[in-house]
């Protein structure tokens, strides 16, 4: 195990205590949460750098680096649902967008010799507008919807994006094309 998968096992026990903080009687609970968020999207940025920098990159890492991001958005996206912060329909698209992507990530690596689709310029850009939405919404910052729709358009927009990315490697895969 190396320094950035350690940093994305870190990141998925960051989940459960996200939960934990977000739905504890703290009175400054909403942002003692959000600051883990923060440290998850900061640990992401450090374990990718340094997994690229150091070529420590594993087919372990570009599997589980994405779902622990992903399982952390949901994570965050369906507590904010429940305490009314975001509506339900900006959790219904980005969540099904997420177990569409961790479904074909799956698929992908599990039953089509350990595929693995790389994070690209408009995953990048999707999440960083998440983070910064969410972070609108928690400190009620002036257009936080605003932020939270360009956060769903541009998660959208980068599922197409992954889509065609998979389906070119399914097909690349299935007729030995390289």
């Amino acid at each position: 195990m190396n320094i950035p998968n350690s940093l994305t096992v870190f990141r998925f026990l960051l989940v459960p205590l996200f939960i934990f903080v977000f739905f504890s009687s703290a009175e400054a609970s909403l942002q003692y949460s959000v600051y883990i968020f923060i440290a998850a999207g900061l640990s992401d940025v450090l374990d990718g750098y340094i997994a690229r920098r150091y070529q420590l990159v594993t087919k372990w890492g570009q599997a589980m680096d994405p779902l622990a991001d992903k399982l952390m958005q949901l994570t965050v996206l369906v507590c904010f649902t429940i305490k009314k912060y975001v509506p339900m329909w900006v959790v219904l698209i980005i969540g099904l967008k997420e177990l569409l992507m961790i479904s074909g990530s799956l698929y992908l690596y599990f039953r089509k010799q350990e595929i693995v689709i790389p994070s690209n310029k408009y995953g990048k850009l999707a999440t960083i507008v998440f983070y910064i939405a969410i972070i609108f919404v928690a400190f009620k910052l002036p257009y936080s919807i605003l932020m939270m729709g360009a956060a769903v358009g541009i998660t959208a927009y980068a599922f197409t994006k992954y889509l065609q990315l998979g389906l070119s490697e399914i097909k690349k895969n299935h007729t030995g094309v390289s």
